[in-house]
């Protein structure tokens, strides 16, 4: 854990001093955008051209904002025209560690003073990079699952779309509960540092998972019959949630796996094509449990728990735009 502080590395925990022990996300700092022809992205965010071969995504196997793209490399098609570098799970005093095959780095900090020598604050995945220009495009998940829905259209033929026209206003609805309740949630109450901001958390997301609960139980998705960027934005959080935020994290009223709708829909979502080979356990598992010392001070990483992501889930057939 650590952040950027005037050019340096700095080991540093989270700060929750000056918010009553409650934790706070730093926003995304590097938010331009790809596109199809390079021109400027949605609110006039600088704009990077959609070609082959151009970009690379840095990514941990462990992070759930960075397995959103990794999703969305797959369901859109993109594994042939973005590249993937993996980081180490384990992230301790230097930050997250890789094998870069581009530059030689040891530490993902270096890449991003390679992008900008100025830049102080957390240094996160996902990582998109242009090679061309040697910068970030983006460092922020929500946005790069967009791009990759769209921006590579014209060259992969792949039009399926997971953010359509006529559900946006109901999918930027749902995200901003699921966000701030389950996905920042879990984060909100394994991160707390007083009790009242634990206990704060730890309601908001259960009454949130009763909610998603509930809406399952009488549709397929989150935003009525057909699967969008909603539904693979909570899948991160979910796929989780039993292995790691119930016990690491203390959220433990109850597991996904009590949720009778909820876990069927998890393993519908974990069968589409593409995606189980996205999700790793091994490196979820170690790098929680054996990073955030300051919760597990041990640093030992549980052999369960026994869980069948391929067992029928009795769905009916997804459906996409």
């Amino acid at each position: 854990m650590g952040l950027l502080q005037k050019g340096k590395w700095v080991d540093r925990w989270y700060e929750t001093s000056n918010t009553g022990g409650e934790f706070r996300r730093q926003a995304s700092s590097f938010r331009s955008w790809l596109t199809t022809d390079g021109q400027a992205g949605p609110d006039g965010a600088l704009g990077f051209k959609a070609e082959k071969g151009r970009y690379h995504l840095y990514v941990s196997l462990a992070c759930p904002w960075a397995h959103r793209t990794l999703i969305s490399r797959q369901l859109n098609e993109l594994q042939d025209y973005i590249d993937v570098t993996v980081v180490e799970p384990i992230m301790l005093g230097n930050g997250w560690e890789l094998d870069d095959p581009l530059y030689g780095f040891d530490f993902l900090y270096q890449l991003y003073l390679k992008a900008d020598v100025n830049y102080e604050g957390r240094v996160t995945v996902p990582v998109l990079w242009d090679k061309q220009t040697k910068t970030i495009v983006s460092n922020e998940s929500s946005e790069i699952i967009r791009m990759f829905d769209t921006a590579f259209n014209h060259l992969t033929g792949n039009v399926d779309d997971y953010y359509p026209k006529d559900l946006k206003q109901e999918i930027d609805t749902v995200n901003a509960r699921v966000y701030e309740t389950i996905n920042n949630g879990v984060y909100r109450a394994g991160f707390a540092t007083t009790q009242e901001a634990y206990e704060t958390a730890f309601s908001k997301l259960f009454d949130s998972l009763d909610w998603v609960e509930d809406m399952l139980s009488r549709q397929s998705y989150l935003v009525g019959e057909q699967l969008t960027e909603a539904d693979w934005r909570l899948f991160t959080t979910l796929i989780r949630f039993d292995a790691v935020y119930f016990g690491h994290f203390k959220t433990n009223r109850q597991r996904v796996a009590d949720y009778p709708a909820m876990s069927a829909y998890l393993r519908e979502l974990y069968q589409v094509p593409g995606v189980a080979e996205t999700v790793n356990f091994d490196h979820i598992k170690t790098h929680y449990y054996a990073s955030h010392l300051t919760i597990n001070p041990t640093g030992v990483i549980p052999v369960g728990p026994s869980q069948n992501f391929l067992a029928p889930h009795n769905r009916e057939k997804i459906v996409v735009g």
